[in-house]
C-alpha cells in the first residue's frame, strides 16, 4: 500500500518508468545520477557507508510491504479463481440440465413417428378431427387459439408491469449481462462484480493493458487503437481490492470489489445496455458468502422490511420506543400525557 505522503509523486515518476525502455535497472540508474548531480546525498559529511545503509533501510522497508502486498494480491486471485470455477461448474450443469430436458422432450414428441397403415374409417376419422380443429369457436374471433390468446395475455402482462422497464435486458444466470456479439460477460453478487472478456487472439499477460481505477476500467490489447472496454464504471469500486489474471492466453477474468455492498448494478460501464435489477434472483448471493458487517446489514434490511409489512416498527423505531419506555420508567414524576411521539 502507498504512503500517501510519497505516492503524491507517483504521477511524475510513472512518466519516468515509461520513459525509461531499460526498464528498472535504467530507472534506479536516472534516480541515482539524479542525486550525484543535482544534491549532496553522497557528499554532505555521512560517514563512511552512511548513505549505501539509508538505502538499504529503505529498501528492506519497502521491500517487506511488497511483499505482503503480492501475497495478498494472490489470495485475492485465488480466492477470484475458486469462485469464477464455481460458477462456470454451475452454469455448465445448468447447460447439461437444459439439454436433457430438450432431449426428453424431443423423444417424447418423436416416441410414435412410425409409418402405419390406417384403415379408411381412422383416415376419416382424422380428417373430421382436422376440419374441426380449423374451425374458429364462438369465443375465440379472428381464428385465434386458446394458446396465442394466454401468450398474448402473457405479453401484455409483462408490459404492464412497468412502463419504465420496457427495453431493459433480462439479467443472465448470474444476475449481470452478456453483452452483444460476445464482447464479454458479467455476473454480480452484492459484494462483487465477475467478468469474462474473450480475446481474439492467443496473447501474453505484457500484450494487455488492464488498467483499473476507482471509477473506470480499461482493457486493450497493445498496439491497436480500439480498446476492447474504455469507461466510465457505473459506481465506485476498491482498487486495491479488485484483481484480473489471464486465463489460457485466450480470455481475461476480472474481480472487481464493489464499495456499497447494498445494491445491484443495472450495467457494467455507463455505455452499456441496461439490465431490468427486478428480475435479479437474490438467492444467487447467500447470506453466508457476505462479510459479518454487510450480513448484518442484509439481516436489518430483511427484518425491517417484514415488519413494515406486518405494520409493526422497525428496528430503529422499536430501540427508540424502549429507550424512552425505560426514560419514563426512570422519571415517573414526569408528566408525558400531553407529549405527542412520532
Amino acid at each position: 500500500m502507498a504512503n500517501k505522503s510519497t505516492d503524491r509523486f507517483d504521477g511524475v515518476l510513472l512518466g519516468v518508468a515509461q520513459d525509461c525502455e531499460g526498464g528498472v535497472q535504467e530507472m534506479l540508474d536516472v534516480i541515482f545520477s539524479f542525486l550525484a548531480r543535482k544534491t549532496d546525498f553522497y557528499t554532505s559529511g555521512l560517514e563512511d557507508g552512511k548513505a549505501e545503509k539509508l538505502i538499504n533501510a529503505a529498501f528492506k522497508k519497502h521491500s517487506a510491504s511488497a511483499e505482503e502486498e503480492a501475497a495478498k494480491k494472490k489470495a485475492r486471485y485465488l480466492e477470484m479463481n475458486r469462485k469464477q470455477k464455481e460458477r462456470a461448474e454451475k452454469e455448465r450443469l445448468q447447460d447439461e440440465e437444459e439439454a436433457k430436458k430438450t432431449a426428453k422432450v424431443n423423444k417424447t414428441d418423436n416416441s410414435d413417428s412410425r409409418i402405419v397403415e390406417v384403415t379408411d374409417e381412422e383416415a376419416d376419422n382424422f380428417m373430421n378431427k382436422g376440419e374441426k380443429d380449423k374451425g374458429i369457436p364462438n369465443d375465440q374471433p379472428n381464428g385465434t387459439t386458446e394458446n396465442e390468446d394466454k401468450k398474448e395475455n402473457a405479453t401484455e402482462k409483462d408490459d404492464e408491469e412497468d412502463p419504465d422497464d420496457k427495453g431493459k435486458l433480462k439479467p443472465n444466470s448470474g444476475n449481470g449481462c452478456d453483452l452483444p456479439h460476445g464482447k464479454y460477460k458479467w455476473t454480480q453478487t452484492l459484494e462483487e462484480i465477475d467478468m469474462r472478456v474473450p480475446l481474439p487472439m492467443a496473447l501474453k499477460g505484457k500484450d494487455l493493458i488492464v488498467d483499473i481505477k476507482k471509477r473506470h476500467l480499461k482493457i486493450a490489447i497493445k498496439g491497436r487503437t480500439e480498446s476492447i472496454i474504455d469507461g466510465e464504471l457505473l459506481h465506485d469500486i476498491k482498487v486495491e481490492e479488485s484483481a484480473w489474471t489471464l486465463e489460457d492466453k485466450r480470455s481475461i477474468t476480472l474481480t472487481l470489489d464493489k464499495i456499497n455492498k447494498m445494491e445491484w448494478w443495472n450495467k457494467l460501464v455507463t455505455s452499456d445496455p441496461e439490465i431490468n435489477t427486478k428480475k435479479v434472483q437474490p438467492e444467487n448471493s447467500k447470506l453466508s458468502d457476505l462479510d459479518g458487517e454487510t450480513r448484518g446489514m442484509v439481516e436489518k434490511m430483511m427484518f425491517d422490511q417484514r415488519q413494515k409489512e406486518m405494520g409493526k416498527p422497525t428496528s430503529d423505531e422499536q430501540k427508540k420506543q424502549d429507550m424512552l419506555k425505560q426514560f419514563m420508567g426512570s422519571h415517573p414524576e414526569m408528566d408525558f400525557s400531553k407529549c405527542k411521539f412520532n
